[in-house]
């Protein structure tokens, strides 16, 4: 499990909106000192903020929380696998879909087919994520 603590900025009657502070991973990481995300958030003089909408489960009621409150977040390792494969995968793929079937019209159409198929990868990405609460997935 994965594990962070974030302080309650809003309550609904779902969930709470809990801010974070993203610490963990670059704190821990081996390649903190190489590493561009990192350097480029210091550089900028980022606080490097979350806002994540946690919802109401077994561990957590809104009822109980208040402003200002701290909590613990636990998110599944299983489950940043899988979304990082999805958010990676799913472009690239449909990338090198893109640039087979414009290869048939050259080298321009395989660049022109695999920018296309990135794009409409990075938009599909985006709309699921952003619809993901409004659609029901079968099990």
């Amino acid at each position: 499990m994965l594990t962070e603590v974030g302080r309650v900025v809003a309550v609904e009657a779902d969930g709470v909106w809990v801010e974070t502070i993203r610490t963990t991973a670059c704190d821990s990481c081996a390649a903190k000192s190489g590493c561009g995300q990192g350097t480029l958030g210091r550089a900028l003089g980022r606080q490097n903020k979350g806002l994540i909408k946690a919802l109401e489960s077994e561990s957590l009621s809104a009822a109980d929380c208040a402003l200002d409150d701290y909590v613990e977040i636990a998110l599944p390792e299983d489950v940043v696998l899988k979304g990082s494969a999805v958010v990676y995968l799913v472009p690239l793929m449909l990338g090198l879909i893109g640039a087979v079937v414009g290869g048939d019209f050259g080298d321009a159409g395989a660049v022109a087919g695999f920018a296309l198929g990135l794009a409409a990868g990075f938009t599909g990405v985006r709309w699921f994520t952003v619809n993901a609460g409004k659609i029901a997935l079968l099990p």
